[in-house]
């Protein structure tokens, strides 16, 4: 099977790494420019990006994604996972077997950038990956093959995109040699269901201790940790809070990370700096 693989993030690395070992190499990885990261904002390459460095497979990082960016070769198959940009229709059309996608959400629910962080936020129990055959629009064309996770309401943000990209991979593997012979007839979304995710900003990361509730903040804290993490003002500095749990006298927060410096336990921190507010929170 000759096919191109594209995406950017670690969900995308993941399901990578699974194809490559049950021997399905791609021919060539599209993936994004590196961007600038950190305080010094020095460009860094994303992990697709290394990745294809590493197991020495050809890529190419195009700023903007036409057709013209791709060798003039038979296809079989693109495969998307977590790319981040939208893929014009005539780029989808290119392969003779389509474009799939790999979506880490039960679709329909979930459409869009941020399934992940949106289903922790809901409070929801059950997801799962979809594999989709994509079309024009973003996350809505019939379904190739789905698999589910049950009892995923405590997960955190990291340890969800890890589990859904396993799934996928796996999935992917099973599902590919069936859906290139014709074995696999996609099955129309129900549109009527669909939910659609936005794309995360630093400002959701923002709380207010005293007026939001404690089951929300503790979900934030799990979907939007790492970025943009979950942040409060005390005495005019940020604080991040980077793990709490709900109890059955409220939110208890665990470890903070006090601006400019390193994550701490908060019981620790309180004992260099007494704050009553924060003792509330113990």
């Amino acid at each position: 099977m000759k096919y191109v693989f594209f995406g950017t993030s670690e969900f995308s690395v993941t399901i990578l790494e699974i194809l490559y070992q049950n021997n399905f190499i791609p021919d060539l990885i599209i993936t994004t420019p590196d961007r600038p990261k950190g305080r010094g904002l020095k460009l860094k390459p994303n992990p697709v990006k290394i990745w294809a460095q590493k197991n020495n497979i050809k890529f190419i990082e195009p700023e903007k994604l036409t057709r013209y960016v791709l060798p003039v070769t038979h296809y079989d198959l693109f495969i998307i996972a977590a790319y981040g940009k939208i893929i014009p229709k005539e780029i989808l059309e290119i392969p003779e077997g389509g474009t799939l996608n790999v979506h880490p959400s039960l679709l329909p629910k979930f459409r869009g950038p941020s399934p992940i962080q949106s289903f922790i936020l809901s409070g929801e129990k059950e997801t799962g990956v979809t594999i989709i055959l994509a079309d024009e629009k973003v996350d809505h064309g019939p379904i190739i093959a789905k698999s589910e996770i049950f009892n995923a309401e405590s997960e955190t943000y990291k340890e969800l995109e890890e589990k859904l990209a396993r799934l996928g991979g796996n999935l992917l593997v099973e599902v590919l040699p069936k859906f290139l012979n014709g074995e696999i007839k996609p099955q129309e979304q129900n549109h009527s269901e669909a939910t659609f995710t936005k794309k995360i900003t630093k400002e959701d990361g923002l709380i207010d201790l005293e007026k939001d509730p404690p089951e929300l903040i503790e979900r934030k804290i799990r979907a939007l940790n790492p970025w943009p993490g979950v942040y409060t003002f005390i005495n005019g500095k940020r604080l991040i809070i980077t793990k709490a749990k709900l109890t059955d006298s409220g939110l208890k927060i665990l470890y903070i990370k006090p601006e400019g410096k390193k994550e701490i336990n908060l019981k620790d921190y309180l004992r260099g700096n007494p704050n009553r507010f924060l003792e509330r929170y113990l």
